[in-house]
C-alpha cells in the first residue's frame, strides 16, 4: 500500500493534517502588527506578560501560534529569539507549532535557528525574483520547516483567478521540481481581498479566492491553503454584525473549497447556521458575485441590522409538523416536554415500537450526529439529545415484543465500552457512548474496573461489533496491552478502539497493535469515534481500513524506533551533575507551624465554589476556550453560557441538598534529601525514618544553563527540610444521586454532576494548599491572592501529583496513602493500578521552596531505571512496567541481569 503523507508540524506535540482535521486556527494575538496590547508589552520589554497572551491563545483553542516582531522601533531579531526561547520554557504553550511571521528574512532566519519542533515560515514569494526565492526556500528546507508562499511575483500581488493560478503553479514547480521541497510542507496564501467596496475590479475577490483554492487542491498535490479571513470584510468596519456574518460565510465556503488553515479573529465570527437568512443571502450574493446590485443591497441591509436581532424568539410552530419531524426537532433541540406524547403518536401510527426506534427516533439522532460531525452542534447539546432519546426508548420498552430465539431485537451495530481493570474514571467513556449512540450504535457499557476476561466474555455473549477500552492513569496502558493480548490468545477479531487521557497514537502503535492481529485504533476524542467505528466495521471499508491502519501503525513503530536510536539523552550521572542551581546559602527552610497529620472534615462546599477553575470544565464538554472569555466566543459562546447556567443551577442544588461531601487530609514532615530521594522522618524525631519518596530526573540533553530537573532539587541538600503530602476528595456520597440519574437515562445530568464533582475536588486541593501555605506551614502568611491569581499559580511553592509530568510514577501514591492513612481519614482507597476512589479525588506533594516549579520528566534511559529499581527495592522489570510511558528504549528481561 502506498505511504500516506500529510503535513506534519510540531511543538512538543505533533499536529498532523489528516483528512479528519477540518480547519486549523492560527492564533494571531502574538503578532506585534495586529495586537496593540502585545506590541505595547514587547516594546516596553515586558516579555513575561506578553507570554500570557500566548498562553491565552493556546487555551483559547489556537492550534498554531503566529509570532511576528516587525516593528520599526524594535530589534526584531532579538525580540523574536527572546520570545521564542520564553515560549520553549512553557510546556503548555510550546506544545503547539510556531509560525515565524516576518517580512524581513533576517528575523525569519533568527527564528528558525531557535524554534523547537517543526514550525511554519510566513512567508516567502517571487516578488524579488526566482534567485532570492530559491535561496530562501533552500534554507527553510534545511531547517525542516513548512513554508507559506504568498501569491506575489515580480509584477505584484495576484488579484485575479488566473494570476493566482499562474503564481502558485510557478512557485510550486520551482519548490517541488527544482528544490525537491516536500509538497506537504507548502502552504499557499492566494490573497484574501475585500469585497463590496463599490469598485468593479473587487467584485470577484472572494469568488476568485474560492476557485483558486479549489484549483490548488486539485492541481498542486499535497499543497495547503491559508489566508487572513478578516480582510474580506474591510469595507464594513464599524458594523460588527455584518462583518461576523461575512467572516462566517466566507470561512464556511472557503473550507468547502479546500482551505486548510487561516488567521481568524474569534471575536468576529458568527456561527454559519445561525446567520440571519436574509443577511446571509445578501452576504453570499456578494461573495459569489451573483447580482449586479449585490453590493448596494448589502450596504442597504447593513443599515437595518441591529445586534438586538439576535434575541431568541420562542417559536412553537414545530408542534404543527408531522410526528416524525416533531421528534427530530425535539432531539436536535434537546426538548423533553413533548417526547412521550410524540413517541406514543408514532407508536400508534407505526404499530411496531421497534419501528419507532429504528425509524423516527434514529432518523432524528442521525441528524444530531451529522450536525455534531459538521461542527454545527456541540457536545452539551448532543448529550441533551441523548437524554430525549433515552426517555422515548424507556417509554417504548414495555411495548416491545420479546425476540424469538436466535433473532436479534435490533439491527443496530453494538459497541462494548469498558474502563479497564484498576481504573475508575469514566466521564470520557460516557461521552463517547453518548456520541456513538447518536449515530445509530447500541452501547453496552460495562462500567469501570473491568478485567480482561469479563470484557471478552461480554463481547462474545452480546455479539458486539466493536470493543472500546478507556483509561485515565498510566498503569491502564499496560492493562490495555493485556486485554489485547488476551483477545488475540482467545481468537477474537473484533475491532478494538483505544481512548483516554494517558493513551496516545504512538503508544497504541508501539505497544497494543503488535499484540493483536485485529484492527486496533487510537481515538483522540468523542467526535472522532464515529467515523473510525464506521470504517472499522462497514462491509465496504473494513478490510481496506484494517490494512491501512496496520500499515500506518507499522510505519509509526519504525519511525519511533529510529528516533529512539538517536534520542539525545545524557547519562544519569551527567543529569545528576546538572541540577537546578539554587543558592542554598541564603535560604533557611521554614519549619511548619504544625508538623504531622491534619484532617479537615466536611469542607464547606460554598467556600470551595469560589476556588473553582472553570476552564477545564468546558474542556470536559469539548468546548474550547478560557473562562470567562469563552462566553464571547462566536462559535461556542452561546452554548458555553447555557452549559454554565445549568452547572450553576446544579451546583447550587448539590450544595443546598448535600448531594456529596468533601474532606481533606495533609501532613507536613521533616525530610532529608538523599540524592534524588526524600527520606521522611517522624514529626518529632528526625532520627526515625518512616517513609521514603523516590523522584526521577530529566535525562534529555539540555542547552547551556538549562538544568536536568528533579523534584529532589527543591529540597535542601545539606540540612533538614520539610515536605508535605495531601489528599482531598469531593466524591463522598455521590453514588445515590448518580444512580438516580442513570435510572432515568439522564446522561446529561450524570456527566454534569461528575464534572462538577471533579471541579470541586480540584477546588478543594487549591483551597487546602492555600491554608497550608498561610496557616499550617506558614511560609506565605501575607499572601492575599484572588481566584484568578491562584489559578495562575502565582503563589510560592508547588503541589505536584504522582502520575503527572514531574513525577509520572503512580506507585508513589502508596507511600502517600500510608502516611495519610487515607481510607480511615477521608475514605479514599487505591485500586491495584493506583487509581483513587472516589474518582473525584486529588493527591500529591507540597514543596515550599520559592523557586520550585512544574516541569515534564520526558524520556529516561536504562541507567536511571536501574537506579530507581534499586532505590525502591523492586526488580528492573517491575520498574520498567511502572515507568513504561517514559522509557527511551524497548524493555528487555535481560536488563535484570545487568549490574546497577
Amino acid at each position: 500500500m502506498p505511504k500516506q503523507d500529510y503535513l506534519k508540524l510540531s511543538g512538543l506535540e505533533p499536529l498532523v493534517f489528516t483528512p479528519t482535521i477540518n480547519f486549523v486556527n492560527i492564533g494571531e494575538r502574538t503578532n506585534i502588527t495586529g495586537s496593540k496590547k502585545f506590541a505595547r508589552l514587547i516594546l516596553s520589554g515586558n516579555y513575561d506578560e506578553a507570554l500570557e497572551i500566548a498562553l491565552d491563545q493556546v487555551r483559547g483553542g489556537a492550534q498554531v501560534l503566529d509570532v511576528c516582531m516587525d516593528e520599526g522601533m524594535l530589534d526584531g531579531e532579538f525580540a523574536m529569539v527572546r520570545f521564542l526561547n520564553l515560549i520553549a520554557s512553557e510546556p503548555e504553550i510550546s506544545r503547539i507549532p510556531i509560525m515565524i511571521d516576518s517580512s524581513k528574512w533576517s528575523i525569519i532566519l533568527a527564528g528558525l535557528k531557535c524554534v523547537q519542533g517543526k514550525g511554519i515560515v510566513n512567508s516567502i514569494s517571487l516578488k524579488n525574483g526566482e534567485e532570492e526565492f530559491i535561496q530562501q526556500a533552500k534554507t527553510i528546507k534545511k531547517f525542516g520547516a513548512a513554508v507559506v508562499v504568498m501569491a506575489f511575483d515580480e509584477k505584484g500581488q495576484a488579484d485575479t483567478y488566473e494570476r493566482r493560478k499562474e503564481i502558485c503553479e510557478r512557485s510550486y514547480r520551482i519548490l517541488v521540481d527544482r528544490i525537491k521541497f516536500n509538497p506537504q510542507d507548502i502552504i499557499f496564501d492566494p490573497n484574501i481581498f475585500p469585497v463590496a467596496t463599490g469598485m468593479e475590479e473587487h467584485r470577484r475577490n472572494a469568488l476568485d479566492f474560492f476557485l483558486a483554492t479549489k484549483w490548488i487542491k486539485e492541481n498542486l498535490p499535497g499543497a495547503k491553503v491559508s489566508g487572513g479571513v478578516s480582510n474580506v470584510s474591510f469595507s464594513f468596519r464599524g458594523n460588527d454584525r455584518v462583518r461576523e456574518a461575512m467572516h462566517a460565510a466566507f470561512l464556511y465556503h472557503a473550507i468547502h473549497h479546500g482551505m486548510d488553515m487561516g488567521i481568524v479573529n474569534p471575536t468576529m465570527l458568527e456561527v454559519y447556521a445561525d446567520i440571519q437568512k436574509d443577511l446571509l443571502e445578501r452576504v453570499e450574493d456578494v461573495l459569489f458575485d451573483r447580482r449586479e446590485d449585490a453590493t448596494e443591497r448589502l450596504l442597504d441591509f447593513a443599515e437595518t441590522v441591529k445586534a438586538a436581532d439576535k434575541k431568541e424568539v420562542v417559536n412553537e410552530a414545530w408542534r404543527s409538523q408531522p410526528v416524525s419531524k416533531r421528534i427530530e426537532h425535539a432531539l436536535v433541540k434537546g426538548i423533553l416536554d413533548f417526547i412521550i406524547e410524540d413517541t406514543e403518536a408514532a407508536r400508534l401510527e407505526l404499530v411496531n415500537p421497534l419501528k419507532v426506534i429504528e425509524g423516527p427516533l434514529m432518523d432524528g439522532m442521525n441528524v444530531v450526529g451529522d450536525l455534531f460531525g459538521e461542527g454545527k452542534m456541540f457536545l452539551p447539546q448532543v448529550v441533551k439529545s441523548a437524554r430525549v432519546m433515552k426517555k422515548a426508548v424507556a417509554y417504548l420498552e414495555p411495548f416491545m415484543p420479546l425476540p424469538e430465539e436466535g433473532q436479534e431485537a435490533s439491527s443496530l451495530k453494538k459497541i462494548l465500552l469498558a474502563t479497564v481493570k484498576g481504573d475508575v474514571h469514566d466521564i470520557g467513556k460516557n461521552i463517547v457512548g453518548v456520541v456513538l449512540a447518536c449515530n445509530s450504535y447500541q452501547i453496552i457499557d460495562l462500567g469501570v474496573m473491568v478485567d480482561a476476561q469479563k470484557i471478552i466474555d461480554e463481547a462474545i455473549k452480546n455479539k458486539v461489533d466493536i470493543i472500546g477500552l478507556s483509561g485515565l492513569i498510566t498503569p491502564s496502558l499496560d492493562e490495555m496491552v493485556n486485554v489485547a493480548s488476551e483477545m488475540e490468545r482467545q481468537g477474537l477479531k473484533i475491532p478494538l478502539l483505544i481512548g483516554g487521557a494517558t493513551t496516545s497514537r504512538i503508544h497504541t502503535a508501539v505497544k497494543i497493535d503488535p499484540v493483536y492481529s485485529g484492527t486496533v485504533v487510537h481515538v483522540t476524542d468523542a467526535s472522532k469515534s464515529v467515523p473510525i467505528a464506521g470504517e472499522a466495521i462497514s462491509e465496504e471499508t473494513k478490510e481496506a481500513y484494517h490494512k491501512q491502519i496496520k500499515a500506518t501503525y507499522r510505519e509509526l513503530r519504525e519511525e519511533h524506533e529510529a528516533k529512539q536510536s538517536v534520542k539525545q539523552l545524557v547519562s544519569y550521572e551527567e543529569a545528576k551533575a546538572n541540577p537546578v542551581e539554587i543558592d542554598w546559602s541564603s535560604f533557611e527552610p521554614v519549619k511548619p507551624k504544625k508538623l504531622g497529620r491534619t484532617v479537615l472534615e466536611d469542607l464547606d462546599l460554598t467556600v470551595l465554589k469560589k476556588y473553582i477553575d472553570w476552564t477545564p470544565f468546558f474542556s470536559t464538554w469539548m468546548l474550547s476556550g478560557k473562562y470567562p472569555k469563552i462566553f464571547e466566543d462566536p462559535i461556542v459562546g452561546d452554548e458555553a453560557k447555557r452549559l454554565f447556567a445549568d452547572a450553576q443551577a446544579m451546583l447550587d442544588r448539590l450544595i443546598a441538598e448535600r448531594w456529596l461531601s468533601a474532606k481533606a487530609v495533609f501532613t507536613l514532615l521533616p525530610v532529608q534529601r538523599k540524592q534524588d530521594d526524600a527520606v521522611v522522618f517522624e514529626p518529632n524525631d528526625e532520627n526515625f525514618e518512616i517513609a521514603r519518596f523516590h523522584f526521577l530526573r530529566q535525562q534529555g540533553k539540555k542547552g547551556k544553563g538549562v538544568p536536568n530537573r528533579s523534584l529532589a532539587d527543591y529540597l535542601h541538600p545539606d540540612q533538614t527540610d520539610y515536605l508535605g503530602c495531601f489528599a482531598v476528595t469531593a466524591g463522598l456520597g455521590m453514588e445515590a444521586k448518580l444512580a438516580e440519574f442513570q435510572a432515568a437515562g439522564d446522561d446529561y445530568n450524570d456527566i454534569l454532576f461528575k464534572a462538577l464533582a471533579d471541579r470541586l475536588a480540584e477546588a478543594a486541593a487549591e483551597y487546602v494548599h492555600e491554608i497550608v501555605r498561610k496557616e499550617y506551614w506558614g511560609y506565605s502568611t501575607e499572601e492575599g491572592l484572588d481566584t484568578e491569581s491562584l489559578i495562575r499559580e502565582e503563589y510560592p511553592g508547588i503541589r505536584p501529583a504522582p502520575g503527572y509530568p514531574a513525577c509520572p510514577e503512580h506507585s508513589e501514591k502508596e507511600t502517600i496513602a500510608k502516611l495519610l492513612d487515607l481510607e480511615n481519614t477521608v475514605g479514599i482507597t487505591l485500586t491495584s493500578s493506583f487509581a483513587m476512589y472516589p474518582t473525584s479525588s486529588v493527591s500529591g506533594f507540597y514543596f515550599g521552596h520559592p523557586e520550585s516549579k512544574y516541569f515534564g520528566l520526558g524520556k529516561i534511559a536504562e541507567d536511571q531505571v536501574g537506579s530507581y529499581a534499586m532505590r525502591k527495592g523492586i526488580s528492573i522489570e517491575q520498574a520498567e512496567r511502572l515507568l513504561s510511558p517514559n522509557l527511551a528504549y524497548t524493555p528487555s528481561k535481560q536488563l535484570e541481569n545487568q549490574t546497577v
